[in-house]
């Protein structure tokens, strides 16, 4: 979503930010991609055979959560061995999840808030006078998604999957290394190392997300795995908020 989102970013500026009409297609097509993707996550996504499998496989383990999915999938199964087993119901408490897995739940803020005080609005506005232009900014932030886009299969590759978990908090903590990295490039530097660094910061982003978001759930039960995964997301959003919010730090020295 984010790289086409930015193709059409380039087509305008290629094609005349200036005409009205072609301002109206832009926005135009945005609308329809959001749309369609609401569409595709509520008709198609349920059934596809992948995820009736994972929603089944919870149902079994005692999961009340996707029966309504389920359901809306077509698939209709009898829980019979739940019923005839009420421990398999039981699973642990969201505060005992939390606490099991609060070096992941860190991990995943500490991602979002790097990755949000730097892109977008360092790249936007404080990337240093170049040949390009308004167009520096527009290359930066595309190729941030298309490398964030590529880290969400690199753990594909188990030797550069990271299962161990100091081994992930270990290379989200040296990801903080890019604030003064991203300081001198735009102070010193020039467009091919703002590149670069802009490739990286998408690349790792995107790998060590999926890296901690696949690792977390290993070892629970369904409804376990989904309770933790919604917690995850909780911190992630977290994450993303306070990234925002300190962005405004590198305005320091600049008028404020």
């Amino acid at each position: 979503m984010g790289i086409s989102a930015k193709d059409q970013k380039l087509a305008w500026r290629l094609n005349l930010s200036k005409d009205e009409g072609f301002k109206v297609l832009f926005f135009g097509i945005s609308a329809f991609w959001e749309l369609l993707c609401v569409l595709l996550y509520a008709f198609v996504f349920p059934k596809l055979p992948i995820v009736k499998y994972y929603r089944s496989k919870a149902a079994s383990e005692g999961s009340q959560t996707v029966a309504a999915d389920l359901a809306a999938a077509g698939v209709r199964k009898q829980n019979t061995e739940v019923e005839e087993d009420p421990k398999h119901l039981d699973r642990l408490s969201n505060k005992q999840l939390i606490l099991q897995n609060i070096d992941y739940a860190l991990d995943l803020y500490l991602i979002y808030v790097l990755t949000l005080s730097i892109f977008p609005g360092f790249l936007s506005e404080d990337t240093g006078s170049h040949g390009s232009g308004t167009w520096y900014v527009l290359v930066l932030i595309a190729m941030y998604n298309i490398w964030d886009l590529v880290g969400r299969y690199t753990p594909l590759i188990k030797c550069i999957h990271i299962t161990s978990r100091k081994g992930l908090m270990v290379a989200i903590l040296s990801r903080f290394l890019f604030i003064p990295a991203f300081y001198f490039t735009a102070k010193y530097g020039d467009q091919g190392y703002m590149i670069m660094l802009t490739s990286l910061l998408g690349i790792t982003n995107g790998h060590l997300t999926v890296c901690v978001m696949t690792e977390a759930p290993k070892g629970y039960k369904g409804p376990e795995q989904n309770a933790l995964g919604n917690l995850l997301v909780l911190f992630l959003i977290a994450g993303l908020f306070s990234g925002v919010t300190l962005d405004w730090l590198w305005l320091i020295g600049k008028g404020w």
